[in-house]
């Protein structure tokens, strides 16, 4: 299970990996630490059939009686199309989410984070996470004002043999090929789930392991590199 990540990528890397036009992108700023609630980067198909560059909140919001909101950051493959909750979302609001880096804690005390990576020869490729989208109409804090509001949440599978040292139970469905994410976007849902595999162990690498809960390549270091 993954809640935190990072996206240090430049707009104009993004632009390119995705082939999004500037007067569909929206404007953003890097973020080394990107936690749940926080609002990030996707990109999804506009009415127009062509992909567009937006920003909307981490985590579908699960109303609990009696109690704030919780965000669900994620959702398993093996539960997507059989759950009310996210099968609609699965199969008419699929996203990219673009990520540097996201991170796994090793349960000590105190937690150490471990920071995963693909590995190509840059400090910090960018890719996607398989994403979905749904627009919430409904508070987002106990005892909030009702807001509407655009949120997002991915797909995590079993973990590869890499992730597996750190996180037993999941990981986040990678899509590094154009092919993957445009199949992600335009394919059918059977296209779609197809793609929840894991990714090859020894195309990503750990990038950095301490107590820091933010990535630490520095982000105009990034912006040289992209």
């Amino acid at each position: 299970m993954c809640n935190l990540y990072s996206m240090t990528a430049a707009r104009e890397a993004m632009l390119r990996l995705f082939r999004i036009g500037h007067n569909r992108a929206a404007t953003f700023e890097p973020r080394d630490a990107i936690f749940p609630g926080h609002t990030a980067p996707i990109v999804r198909l506009a009415a127009d059939g062509e992909p567009e560059l937006g920003v909307m909140s981490w985590g579908f919001v699960l109303p609990q009686a009696g109690r704030a909101p919780r965000r669900v950051t994620n959702f398993r493959d093996d539960r997507t199309r059989h759950s009310p909750f996210w099968r609609e979302s699965f199969e008419r609001r699929r996203c990219l989410v673009p990520v540097t880096s996201f991170a796994e804690p090793r349960q000590v005390t105190p937690a150490t984070w471990h920071w995963f990576a693909l590995a190509d020869g840059e400090p910090r490729p960018l890719f996607a996470f398989a994403g979905i989208w749904r627009r919430f109409r409904g508070p987002v804090k106990k005892d909030g004002p009702a807001i509407e509001i655009d949120v997002f949440s991915f797909m995590t599978t079993l973990p590869n043999a890499l992730v597996a040292t750190i996180n037993h139970e999941r990981m986040p469905v990678i899509l590094a090929s154009e092919t993957d994410r445009d199949t992600w976007l335009r394919g059918t849902p059977d296209e779609a789930f197809a793609l929840a595999r894991q990714h090859p162990p020894e195309q990503m690498q750990i990038v950095q392991s301490g107590f820091e809960k933010r990535d630490l390549l520095d982000v105009t270091d990034e912006f040289k590199l992209t």
